[in-house]
């Protein structure tokens, strides 16, 4: 269900650094949002990593980048400490923004089918408007992809 040019499903979730973060407070910015499976794992490291790495980037670009899981805040504050994350980590225990964005899927862990987060990224611009989704990514060059995205808005 592609959403492109349709106003972001909007919505408050708890963040990192004790705060509440609401997609429609961030009008006047571009939001990059980035749903990962879980913190601490290696490909979400990575991801969260290569987003850290040209957050700079990102910045110059008046692009707020956040991370979306259904691990609690405690794991996401040890998480962004631990890898020195310059942006918030949000925590969707409920999955509620997950589905909203249909992030959860069925995936196959071990051989057993379990309901999972789809590792994808939404570019949201500076009205709100959806102007980009990557589905099923794959970590390696997916932020420069993103990146190439923003400076094109």
């Amino acid at each position: 269900m592609n959403q492109t040019g349709k106003p972001a499903p909007d919505f408050t979730l708890p963040a990192t650094g004790g705060q509440e973060i609401t997609l429609s407070g961030l009008k006047g910015s571009n939001v990059v949002l980035y749903f990962y499976p879980r913190d601490n794992t290696p490909g979400c490291t990575k991801e969260g990593q290569a987003f850290r790495d040209h957050h700079a980037e990102f910045e110059k670009l008046d692009t707020v980048v956040l991370g979306v899981s259904r691990d609690s805040l405690k794991t996401h504050e040890n998480f962004k400490a631990k890898h020195q994350f310059p942006f918030e980590l949000l925590s969707d225990s409920e999955e509620t923004v997950c589905r909203l964005y249909d992030v959860i899927k069925e995936k196959n862990m071990y051989g057993k089918k379990v309901m999972g987060i789809e590792r994808s990224t939404f570019l949201i611009d500076r009205e709100g408007i959806l102007r980009r989704e990557w589905r099923k990514v794959k970590v390696a060059g997916h932020v420069e992809e993103v990146l190439e995205a923003v400076r094109s808005l």
